[in-house]
């Protein structure tokens, strides 16, 4: 009897054991970012990567992405809402896709410089994860 009791208790240690591993897997942050420069059009892309938990990647800096990443969470990739007022200022053609996972979440997001809205989206994400692009001139359009 107290065999079988051990034997049902190391039974549910496993099964707690295991149902926390897959907790961790979907926790995980791993992104692509493509990048062009001088868009879409134009190829010339650039990719890199970063990954959390441990911190790595091709990006410039991926323990400061990993923190950014997880203290910002997938909202940071969220659609810009459709009835924002925007500037029309011109940042550039610069072009940005980032696709994969954080916090366990899928995101899939496009960062462009066409108008304010979009600038100030791609600024809250560099210099960390797409390129800092302060020696730009904006255009007024």
């Amino acid at each position: 009897m107290r065999a079988l009791l051990l034997l049902a208790i190391a039974a549910a240690l496993v099964a707690c054991g295991s149902g926390s591993a897959a907790g961790t897997a979907t926790s995980a942050t791993s992104l692509t970012v493509t990048y062009w420069p001088e868009g879409t059009a134009a190829g010339g892309k650039q990719k890199w990567t970063v990954a959390c938990a441990p911190a790595r990647g091709t990006v410039a800096r991926p323990l400061a992405a990993c923190r950014k990443l997880a203290a910002g969470g997938p909202k940071l990739f969220a659609p810009m809402r459709k009835d924002l007022l925007c500037t029309q200022i011109y940042g550039g053609p610069q072009v940005a896709r980032v696709t994969g996972t954080v916090k366990g979440s899928r995101v899939s997001a496009s960062f462009s410089r066409r108008d304010g809205c979009a600038i100030a989206r791609w600024n809250r994400v560099s210099p960390w994860l797409l390129p800092y692009l302060e020696d730009r001139p904006l255009v007024l359009t």
